[in-house]
């Protein structure tokens, strides 16, 4: 055993552990039964020791960063839950290192500060710095994917920390080689690099933010003004969590934008004049997917509206947003499969109405749709 593993593994002892401990209150749903042992982590010695633990002794392992991509079945987890709490946050120039528990849109908010761009429209999304990788995070017009440099991760497989490429990281779309190896990579940190636009935004690539902001796609605005117009068009959609909102009671966007090759794009635009009439045309946005020309994403959020699912939609404890169909939501009182049953019924209805079958953003554990 080297020198650095020791090190690693002594730390496991100050880690503070708990046992049939609640999980619903690390997540943004406040849903899921309890973990057989809750391990919080504050270093990143304390979160490789953790791992190692779990992992030698075959224990099942779920990572909690900020807990508002996860849907924890009502039984809980049947394992060890490792919280990452760990902090920090160093700027150098333009470039940014993020430990993974470092809350994004509070980083987002420094970076504002500073002066630099590039995630500025990233703003408001909860969670963690360390789950943005994991799913390639985007919102109005940015991906995480055009600023990340390297991630350092824990590598279970290699049984060492392992720095990753951009490249190596294989960003797509909501997608990332460490969503495609989930059991493999625990996020330790994330780098970035930044730009120092005199103070300005990035170009505003979203048509919906540069309409907010009376500019034209393309043009820069000042970046305090880009992130609380973006923190402004979220909170009317309730994608800004507030506590004492149920709306916001969510993982945000429960589904995916789905994307059709050409053909599949074809048949969805007879299914549309069938139901809503040949002079109806959904959103389309074109996109480069698994090398097909041709490649169309449309918006999961028209879809579920126009197969009946509207604001509001649901008279359980689970229900649609009020503000935003493409959110799920908990009103105070619902369970797990309440939730499930209502994503359920939302994707059969997709289905049926327009022969697209829709995919849940969140990870799901312990239960699936």
């Amino acid at each position: 055993m080297n020198e650095n593993r020791s090190r690693v593994e002594r730390t496991l002892e100050p880690v503070h552990a708990l046992h049939d401990a609640p999980l619903a209150p690390l997540t943004t749903f406040r849903l899921g039964g309890p973990a057989a042992t809750l391990v919080t982590a504050t270093t990143d010695d304390e979160v490789i020791a953790a791992v190692r633990a779990a992992d030698a002794a075959g224990t099942p392992l779920l990572i909690i960063g900020g807990g508002s991509n996860l849907v924890i079945g009502d039984k809980g987890f049947d394992g060890t839950a490792l919280h990452i709490a760990t902090r920090g946050f160093a700027l150098d120039g333009t470039r940014l290192e993020l430990a993974a528990g470092e809350v994004w849109t509070d980083a987002v908010a420094r970076t504002v500060e500073a002066g630099l761009a590039g995630i500025e429209c990233l703003a408001g999304i909860p969670g963690s710095a360390g789950a943005t990788p994991i799913q390639n995070v985007g919102a109005y017009g940015q991906d995480v994917s055009a600023t990340v440099t390297e991630v350092v991760a824990y590598d279970r497989r290699a049984e060492e920390t392992v720095t990753l490429s951009n490249a190596e990281c294989a960003f797509s779309y909501r997608h990332s080689v460490f969503k495609d190896q989930p059991d493999r990579y625990v996020v330790l940190r994330v780098r970035f690099l930044l730009a120092d636009a005199a103070g300005l935004s990035a170009p505003i690539a979203y048509p919906e933010t540069a309409r907010a902001l009376g500019v034209e796609a393309g043009d820069r605005v000042p970046l305090a003004k880009a992130r609380e117009t973006v923190l402004r068009l979220r909170a009317g959609k309730g994608m800004v969590l507030d506590p004492a909102d149920h709306d916001t009671w969510s993982a945000g966007s429960f589904f995916t934008n789905p994307i059709l090759t050409a053909g599949e794009y074809a048949d969805f635009l007879g299914r549309v004049a069938g139901r809503l009439g040949g002079d109806v045309t959904p959103p389309a946005y074109p996109v480069g997917a698994a090398g097909e020309d041709g490649a169309v994403k449309t918006s999961a959020a028209w879809l579920i509206d126009k197969a009946g699912f509207v604001k509001g939609y649901g008279s359980g404890p689970a229900r649609i947003s009020t503000k935003h169909t493409l959110a799920l939501t908990n009103r105070g009182e619902a369970t797990t499969e309440d939730l499930l049953a209502l994503a359920r019924e939302v994707v059969a209805g997709v289905r049926d109405a327009f022969g697209i079958t829709l995919v849940n953003e969140p990870v799901t554990v312990g239960v699936q749709l």
